[in-house]
């Protein structure tokens, strides 16, 4: 009963708050500029709170642009997450623009939609997300290109982060930096390997009862990390540095799902050079 109570109030405020947040989304997007990114920004703590979700953040996003974050995708949550910490935009498959509601929060946020299935379209939207990171916007991938249960994290694919590499036209190198978001506690509890599938939204759940079921059991913690960035040259070996990113992301993951102290992780990681290693003579 209660689960149903909470997530009735949850959707009632949430419902209310989008006749002030959509209009005044559309108007910073027709002001342009930092008005943009304000609304996207505060309505997403916004969310959070209205969810229970506890936002812990380590490290700092990198200050150098064009810069993509390469992040590991659990569920649905992991946009607000991740939105509510900086102004972001995100690179979505385009299934996602048709999604009710969800799509057109995703378009108001400036999102990059991909249609995978049609490769003669993939350079456009490639085109799209150098631009993009050209002007200074700040682009999410999630290079595992599907969400997992939370447990692991799954391969990082390379292929989009290439787009990146097309801002190099202008002149300008690109820095990708991996994030890793872990979601570790409820009510103060360390989640255990099924706690942590309460979160995670993937193999195509229902999203109803995905959410009475998360709204059942009270506050989540979640973890985001910022690790070490690196900065990819014209020539470099986006494939290398993505398995490497994505390798850095599992560990860190890894290490905050088993209850790591964040600090502790965080020095882990700063130790990790993602850098090409020098030829040999």
């Amino acid at each position: 009963m209660f689960a149903y109570l909470r997530l009735a109030t949850a959707t009632f405020l949430f419902l209310l708050s989008l006749p002030f947040a959509i209009p005044a989304q559309v108007l910073g997007l027709w002001l342009g500029g930092r008005w943009a990114k304000i609304v996207p920004l505060y309505w997403h703590r916004f969310v959070l709170r209205l969810f229970g979700v506890r936002l812990f953040v380590h490290g700092t996003i990198a200050a150098d642009r064009p810069l993509l974050l390469l992040a590991n995708h659990i569920s649905w949550l992991d946009i607000p997450v991740l939105s509510a910490i900086a102004p972001v935009s995100f690179i979505a498959k385009k299934e996602v623009a048709e999604w009710p509601l969800f799509g057109l929060f995703a378009k108001l946020q400036r999102s990059v939609f991909i249609d995978r299935e049609k490769r003669h379209q993939t350079g456009k939207a490639a085109d799209e997300i150098a631009a993009r990171l050209v002007a200074g916007d700040v682009m999410v991938l999630f290079p595992e290109g599907t969400s997992s249960d939370g447990n692991k994290v799954l391969a990082f694919r390379s292929a989009i982060v290439g787009a990146a590499q097309r801002s190099f036209s202008e002149g300008r190198p690109v820095t990708l930096q991996p994030v890793a978001i872990a979601y570790t506690r409820m009510l103060g509890m360390p989640f255990g390997r099924q706690h942590r599938t309460w979160v995670a939204w993937y193999g195509g759940m229902d999203l109803l009862p995905h959410l009475s079921r998360l709204m059942s059991q009270g506050a989540v913690d979640v973890h985001v990390a910022f690790l070490p960035p690196v900065t990819i040259t014209r020539d470099g070996d986006r494939k290398r540095v993505t398995r490497a990113a994505g390798a850095l992301v599992k560990e860190v993951v890894a290490e905050l799902n088993a209850g790591r102290d964040p600090q502790k992780v965080m020095r882990m990681a700063e130790e990790i050079s993602l850098e090409p290693e020098p030829e040999r003579a």
